[in-house]
């Protein structure tokens, strides 16, 4: 690998230099008003960026598998059950998970490639008269498949059941880079990481709680001692943490979301669509097909490509990175060595996707794919050329 390149991995994603040197500070008191200064700014900053008035923000020193925990922990008891569709490696992860606390899933099986099928959602609330089901899960962007669903589909479902569930979202691929309307679709508990659309390394679980999932920490029973956000509220309240926080990691999220908000959530949204888009004309050019089923589930924030069967995918993935020095995502789950991943989230611009569908070109027909060289190139470059790009001045 080089570190000249940029990465085109789905996560961890690439750092602006000034925020990868806002990670990078002297030694503070955290026990002390300094660390008040930045814990507040990054806490309100993902407040906005999650377009939400009165979420309740906890940052913790984990990764987003940790915000799933903190979600489930915090809000339910052993034999609860949960509703949730397994269409990709990280829905199949977080069921996982639960099943682990000994939590009941109904579970929707669905084709990698598809979005949540909230119809079937609908069904399914629809005939719980009891109200078994506790909370319903939903992978807002599934990053093995690059596919995202229709969260407020899901909301809007739920309500026509009248159905007391909570919402839990996965947002560790999509929040920061795609649209999320926290308070809008009616989400209950919302995970992210800092390592994707934040642009910062691995390290903080990033959770959101509506109102109504802090009731339900009143009565949740399951084990939580590291994640309890009872004793992380405490903390907040005198500027400090029940424990020793990732200090840098958390100066590096208030500037995050400060450069976010200053290059304003829609231009990045719009940002992230054009180069999708980009990237998926490119897609067309190869004359190869994208695993996400149709274009309403397709991501902004990753591709997943299928290459032609007997090929294995993991070659192209193993090629750049020794022959280039440039880093895709391989395929997971169902779809390893049916797919190569390219990720375009985060600190990322055309030139820079340029970049990965040139490289990605190369691979290919070094590896003897029936890939005309500069057609993918050519084909983004004229989509980005005809859709004049938002210049993010703080991306250097």
């Amino acid at each position: 690998m080089s570190f000249q390149n940029p990465v085109f991995i789905p996560g961890p994603t690439n750092m602006p230099e000034a925020i990868r040197k806002a990670c990078d500070m002297p030694t503070i008191d955290h026990r002390s008003p300094l660390f008040g200064q930045i814990l507040h700014p990054a806490r309100a900053g993902v407040q906005e960026i999650l377009k939400s008035n009165d979420a309740e923000i906890f940052i913790f020193p984990a990764s987003g598998t940790g915000g799933w925990e903190t979600a489930i922990t915090n809000t339910l008891s052993p034999g609860d059950t949960v509703l949730a569709c397994r269409n990709g490696m990280f829905s199949h992860k977080w069921i996982d998970m639960c099943q682990r606390f000994g939590l009941n899933v109904e579970l929707v099986q669905t084709t990698w490639g598809e979005g949540i099928p909230a119809d079937r959602y609908a069904e399914i609330l629809a005939a719980d008269k009891e109200h078994r089901i506790k909370a319903v899960l939903a992978t807002h962007n599934e990053t093995a498949t690059g596919v995202k669903s229709d969260i407020a589909a899901v909301r809007r479902v739920m309500n026509a059941a009248n159905h007391p569930a909570l919402l839990f979202v996965d947002g560790v691929s999509s929040i920061a880079s795609m649209d999320f309307q926290f308070d809008d679709w009616g989400v209950d508990v919302a995970v992210t990481g800092s390592q994707k659309g934040f642009m910062l390394p691995a390290g903080l679980a990033i959770v959101a709680f509506s109102g109504k999932a802090m009731d339900a920490r009143l009565t949740a029973k399951l084990p939580r001692t590291f994640f309890d956000i009872n004793d992380m509220s405490k903390g907040y309240e005198a500027n400090a943490y029940p424990y020793t926080p990732a200090v840098g990691l958390m100066n590096g999220l208030a500037l995050a979301t400060e450069t976010l908000l200053k290059e304003g959530l829609d231009n990045v949204f719009a940002r992230h669509h054009r180069i999708a888009s980009g990237v998926r004309a490119a897609v067309d050019a190869w004359g190869l097909k994208l695993c996400a089923a149709t274009p309403d589930v397709y991501s902004d924030t990753v591709s997943a490509i299928v290459t032609p069967e007997g090929f294995n995918a993991s070659d192209i993935v193993a090629h750049a990175a020794e022959k280039y020095g440039v880093a895709f995502g391989t395929g997971l789950g169902e779809v390893a060595g049916k797919v190569f991943r390219i990720g375009h989230l985060g600190s990322m611009t055309d030139v820079m996707a340029l970049s990965g569908i040139a490289t990605a070109e190369m691979c290919m027909v070094d590896l003897g794919l029936d890939i005309k060289l500069g057609s993918g190139v050519a084909a983004a470059q004229d989509y980005y050329r005809g859709n004049t790009a938002q210049t993010l001045k703080d991306a250097a």
